[in-house]
């Protein structure tokens, strides 16, 4: 799929995840709507980064939460463009037990509001616009928290109810997949311990893990090392513009953080 002129809507591209795919976008010439709602510190450079990009792009701050304000961005998308082309379904909210520690409820229900139900919340109301491109891709953002949960040293970064909204959000990918069939694909990149999210540039690991513990992280990973923008950035273009037969997939983007668990001894000498 060439990009120049698709529509694309990229949620939390305020900084991080989100401003990093949208940047990425607009270098393959998309036309962008841009969502933020917090961090308004970093709206400023939002503004400006997008602007020196060159790229089309309308920057639109609505709490992806509230139904209402969803289906009005849709309204707006449909006015200025009648169709969707991209989904970048980038919402999440995760809270450290290092951080935030023992669970209450309005946390809990952050989490599941954020993680889960708002994205659900988005590709409702813009899946019309989506049928209305020849050929549409939706990527969802999740976790491999959804899978390892609160254990071994992820206990340090991921608590229960960002572990069972992430499990959730493959059981929408799968869904909407059959859904969007055959002209929306629908798939799903797997992030395991990133800068940005859970790594490097957040308060948790400036602030609160302990050298010890940042190691811990890191050694559970095959690659040694943590993702960065660019592991997600390419990972993103892949699927949109090669990837055209993959749909109802989940892309694990882990540095091998799930399989490190486990070690493979040498084969045995065996008695024949």
């Amino acid at each position: 799929m060439a990009l120049k002129g698709k529509v694309a809507l990229v949620l939390g591209a305020v900084k991080g995840i989100g401003k990093a795919i949208g940047l990425s976008l607009a270098e393959q010439g998309a036309d962008l709507i841009l969502t933020r709602h917090d961090w308004a510190d970093s709206f400023e450079s939002m503004e400006s980064d997008f602007q020196r990009s060159g790229a089309v792009h309308t920057i639109t701050t609505v709490d992806l939460c509230r139904p209402d304000e969803v289906q009005q961005m849709a309204r707006q998308i449909r006015k200025e463009y009648g169709r969707l082309d991209i989904l970048i379904n980038n919402i999440e909210r995760g809270g450290w037990p290092t951080v935030h520690g023992p669970y209450v409820e309005d946390q809990w229900d952050l989490e599941i509001e954020t993680t889960l139900k708002a994205k659900r919340w988005v590709f409702d109301a813009v899946f019309d616009l989506l049928k209305k491109s020849e050929d549409a891709v939706v990527i969802n953002l999740s976790s491999i928290a959804g899978v390892v949960g609160r254990s071994g040293p992820a206990a340090l970064v991921f608590n229960e109810a960002y572990a069972a909204a992430n499990r959730g959000v493959s059981s929408l990918t799968e869904t909407w997949a059959r859904m969007g069939a055959p002209n929306i694909r629908v798939n799903e990149i797997m992030l395991g311990i990133f800068d940005t999210r859970h790594a490097r540039g957040t308060r948790g690991w400036r602030e609160v893990l302990t050298d010890d513990e940042k190691a811990s992280l890191i050694d559970h990973t095959l690659v040694g090392r943590t993702g960065n923008l660019t592991d997600i950035t390419k990972a993103c273009l892949f699927i949109i513009k090669d990837a055209p037969y993959m749909t109802g997939s989940v892309l694990r983007l882990d540095g091998g953080y799930i399989l490190s668990g486990e070690k493979v001894p040498p084969i045995p000498k065996g008695i024949v």
